[in-house]
């Protein structure tokens, strides 16, 4: 085969995949309305959420046969014309298997199944990191521990709530622009009275709730975190000439893009205690569900521990979507910790072995972290180009590194030694 017509074999079914998986919308076949948290609300938090199979039998889904069926053709068409050990090809097949099982995950809503396919996505709050390693339900726990330590005074904002969504879409807009430079590729900033966060990003847009105000410290994290990651990447996905599934991201690509969210707020110093408490809740509240906890339960322990009804609402609600109050969790939440820590551990490994040039590949997509050896070698077959868009802290790596360097030989220190020979400063 010629390398014209390889190449365009490799687009050809590349752009099949990004039309297959178009009507799929995860998040929006399993969301619960306002009328359940009101109705919740209404009854004194004393009545668990009204959400059954039934349910989500009302919310509609796709066409589910005919992207099984279309799914199943592309992964055939990839094995007949690319071969089994094709580098492109493995990718495309792998990212085939997973919406496959995400159909799967979207037929069981309301079921034990559901959960069951989520933890095989997304991962458990058991998975360790490494033979004999610590897990993410562990880390959950390191993290509460370490945030029962802080002055809760800490958590609160710096700066008031005060910006109004039209004004805040006016702001977040002129800092994406400085950074999304090209006409043909700009971030949309737009008002929206239909998502249930008070923030979500698209392919091209980020979408702030019309009901919800906002702080200073809010709009510096979603320029980072939905600006310069999740619409970033879906841009320079967008912008492959070749490889243009990395446009589109399945559950593995999911934890990868919410690692590196999560890992350049922190270097660029846009994370908080509140926001670290979010996440070591959910972790925790989905370790608990599936030990068998119900959202009662769940709710019960964050409010006891300190946290308002919202917000103890909004972290259980999020944990037992798309099931219902007393089955297992959608264990997506996961994702931000276990992202970061394969991130941030690729990035470390990176320095150490000198290898800066795989580091900014990251962000040429969406991608999953265990596909990073392919997505180098498919760079070096000019394949995959390298991305346009980088957040700052990326595009210049020499803080990074020697950030890196160090962490290299911190990560070996006895922590625990270090803690007792220093304990007598913090007197």
């Amino acid at each position: 085969m010629s390398k014209d017509r390889y190449r365009a074999t490799i687009l050809e079914l590349s752009n099949r995949i990004v039309a297959a998986q178009e009507p799929i919308r995860i998040l929006d076949a399993i969301k619960w309305d306002d009328s359940i948290q009101q109705a919740f609300f209404a009854a004194g938090c004393r009545v668990q959420p009204a959400v059954d199979r039934d349910y989500y039998q009302r919310l509609p889904l796709t066409d589910v046969a005919a992207l099984r069926s279309e799914f199943n053709a592309i992964d055939r068409a990839v094995m007949a014309r690319l071969g089994r050990y094709n580098a492109a090809g493995n990718i495309m097949r792998r990212m085939c298997r997973e919406y496959l099982r995400v159909l799967d995950m979207l037929e069981a809503r309301g079921t034990p199944a559901f959960s069951d396919i989520s933890q095989e996505l997304y991962g458990r709050s058991g998975d360790a990191f490494h033979v004999g390693g610590p897990t993410l339900a562990d880390l959950g726990l390191m993290l509460d521990e370490s945030l029962r330590n802080i002055d809760e005074g800490m958590f609160l904002e710096q700066s008031a709530r005060n910006i109004p969504a039209a004004q805040a879409v006016s702001l977040l807009q002129q800092r994406l622009d400085r950074v999304f430079t090209d006409p043909a590729a700009r971030v949309r900033v737009i008002e929206s009275d239909g998502i249930v966060a008070d923030a979500a990003a698209g392919s091209d847009y980020i979408k702030l709730r019309s009901d919800s105000l906002f702080s200073e410290r809010d709009l510096h994290g979603l320029e980072a975190h939905e600006g310069w990651v999740h619409v970033g990447t879906t841009l320079n996905g967008r912008m492959q000439s070749v490889c243009t599934f990395l446009s589109k991201g399945t559950p593995s690509d999911t934890v990868t893009q919410e690692g590196l969210a999560v890992f350049i707020e922190i270097i660029s110093f846009n994370s908080h205690p509140a926001r670290l408490r979010r996440i070591a809740d959910r972790i925790r509240g989905i370790h608990l569900a599936e030990q068998g906890a119900t959202f009662m339960d769940v709710f019960r322990l964050l409010v006891d521990e300190g946290r308002g009804e919202k917000d103890a609402w909004s972290a259980a609600a999020r944990i037992f979507r798309g099931s219902t109050a007393e089955l297992g969790p959608f264990t997506k939440d996961l994702a931000y910790s276990k992202g970061f820590v394969l991130v941030y551990s690729f990035i470390r490994l990176a320095v150490r072995r000198g290898l800066l040039s795989r580091i900014p590949l990251l962000f040429c997509g969406k991608l999953a972290i265990e596909d990073m050896g392919v997505i180098a070698q498919l760079a070096d077959e000019g394949l995959i180009e390298p991305p346009k868009y980088l957040p700052p802290q990326m595009a210049d790596l020499n803080a990074l590194t020697a950030w890196m360097a160090f962490s290299n030989f911190l990560n070996r220190l006895d922590v625990l030694q270090m803690d007792a020979d220093f304990s007598h400063l913090l007197n």
